[in-house]
C-alpha cells in the first residue's frame, strides 16, 4: 500500500506538471487568447458570486443585512456580463487598473525609501519603486499589449513551474524506487 502512495504522488507530480507545460505553451503561443479565456472564467465567477450575494441578500431577515450583499451582487453580476460579452475590453480595462496601482505602488516605495523607518536598504527600494512605476506607465499607456504581456508571463510561469514539477515527480520516482529482493544468501551450517 505504501508503494501506491509514492508511485501515485510522483506520477499526479508528473501530470501537473505536463498540464503547466502544455498551459504554458499555448499561453505563450497565444496570448491573446489566453487572456481574452482568463476574463472569460473570471466573468463566469464574478456571475456565479453575483448570483451568490444576491441569494444570500433575499435570504437575509434584516433590511441593513441585506443592502451590502444586494449592492455587492448587482455590481458582480454587471462585470460578470462585461467579463463574459466583452472579455477583450474587461481585460484591458483590468490592465489599466493594475497600472494604476501599480504606478501608485511605486510612489508609495519612493517615500518608503526615503522615510526614517524602513526594513529593506534604500536602493532596493528605490529599483522595485522604478520597476513598479515603469511596469505601471506601461500598463496604462499600453492596456491590450499589457493584457498580454501578462498572458505571456502567465504561460512562461506556467512553463517553468510543469518543468520543475516533471523533474521533482521523476525524481522522487527515483529516490522511492523500492529496493530489489534481497539476493539468496548461502547458508551458514557448517555442513
Amino acid at each position: 500500500m505504501d508503494r501506491e502512495l509514492f508511485t501515485s504522488s510522483w506520477k499526479m507530480m508528473v501530470v501537473r506538471g505536463a498540464v503547466g507545460i502544455v498551459f504554458g505553451i499555448l499561453a505563450i503561443a497565444w496570448p491573446t487568447e489566453t487572456a481574452i479565456g482568463l476574463m472569460l472564467l473570471w466573468g463566469f465567477w464574478a456571475l456565479a458570486e453575483g448570483i451568490s450575494l444576491l441569494v444570500q441578500a433575499m435570504r437575509s431577515t434584516s433590511q441593513g443585512n441585506r443592502l451590502g450583499p444586494a449592492t455587492l451582487g448587482v455590481i458582480a453580476v454587471i462585470v460578470a456580463f462585461f467579463a463574459i460579452f466583452s472579455p477583450g475590453v474587461t481585460a484591458q480595462t483590468l490592465t489599466w487598473i493594475v497600472g494604476i496601482w501599480l504606478i501608485g505602488r511605486g510612489v508609495v516605495e519612493v517615500f518608503t525609501a526615503f522615510s526614517s523607518y524602513r526594513l529593506t536598504p534604500r536602493w532596493m527600494l528605490l529599483v522595485g519603486a522604478g520597476l513598479s512605476i515603469l511596469l505601471g506607465v506601461f500598463f496604462v499607456a499600453n492596456p491590450g499589449r499589457g493584457a498580454v504581456g501578462i498572458a505571456v508571463w502567465l504561460g512562461l510561469m506556467a512553463l517553468c513551474w510543469g518543468v520543475v514539477l516533471v523533474v521533482a515527480g521523476l525524481t522522487s520516482r527515483r529516490q522511492h524506487a523500492w529496493p530489489p529482493a534481497p539476493a539468496a544468501t548461502p547458508d551458514a551450517s557448517p555442513w
